[in-house]
C-alpha cells in the first residue's frame, strides 16, 4: 500500500528540514529518543516511552529537498519526504509504502506545530 500526504508548513525549508532530520527535533514530535546518521546508508533508531523501538536505514539525503529511509524491522516499508519552497512556506510531500499501516503514518503534521 502507498499513502501520500501533502501539506504546507508556514516555515522556510531549512527549518522544516531540521525538524525532519535533526535527532533532537525528531525527539520533540515523533519518538522520545532518536539516533540518526543523516547519510545514505546511515542507521536510524527510534524509541518511544511505551517500549516500542523501530530501526531504519537512510536511503536518500538531498539537503534540504529530499530525505528517505526504509524501516528495517518487522514492519518494513519506505518513507520519503520531499520539500519545496512555496509562497506560504514549505510544501511537504510524505510518501509511505508499506504492507500495513505503521507508526510512520502517524507523522501527519505533528512537527508542524513545532516547526
Amino acid at each position: 500500500m502507498e499513502i501520500t500526504r501533502e501539506l504546507t508548513v508556514p516555515a522556510p525549508p531549512d527549518e522544516v528540514w531540521e525538524a525532519l532530520t535533526d535527532p533532537d527535533r525528531l525527539a520533540e514530535w515523533f519518538a522520545n529518543d532518536v539516533e540518526l546518521e543523516l547519510r545514505p546508508g546511515g542507521r536510524g533508531v527510534f524509541r518511544w516511552d511505551n517500549g516500542e523501538v523501530r530501526t531504519a536505514l537512510v536511503e536518500e539525503v538531498e539537503e534540504p529537498r529530499r530525505f528517505g529511509f526504509r524501516w528495517t524491522d518487522e514492519e518494513e516499508g519506505e518513507v520519503a519526504f520531499e520539500l519545496e519552497e512555496v509562497d506560504a512556506g514549505t510544501r511537504v510531500v510524505v510518501r509511505e509504502t508499506t504492507g500495513e499501516v505503521s507508526t510512520a503514518l502517524e507523522l501527519r503534521a505533528l512537527f508542524l506545530v513545532r516547526a
